[in-house]
């Protein structure tokens, strides 16, 4: 039997821990670094990456 995670907030990559709640937050100063931070994440978790604007990426399992 194989259990998999569908339709959840998975993570969040911010410059702000104080801007996301409730999920695990992954820190990062610049926009670049933020895009590279999600990209990755996206991949090994088998994801996909939304902005929420304001310095905040959300890793969204579909």
């Amino acid at each position: 039997m194989e259990v998999t995670i569908q339709k959840a907030v998975l993570c969040a990559v911010s410059d702000d821990l104080g801007k996301v709640a409730g999920l695990p937050v992954f820190l990062a100063g610049d926009d670049a670094s933020r895009q590279e931070k999600a990209r990755y994440l996206a991949r090994i978790l088998q994801a996909t990456v939304h902005d929420l604007g304001d310095g905040v990426l959300i890793v969204v399992k579909h």
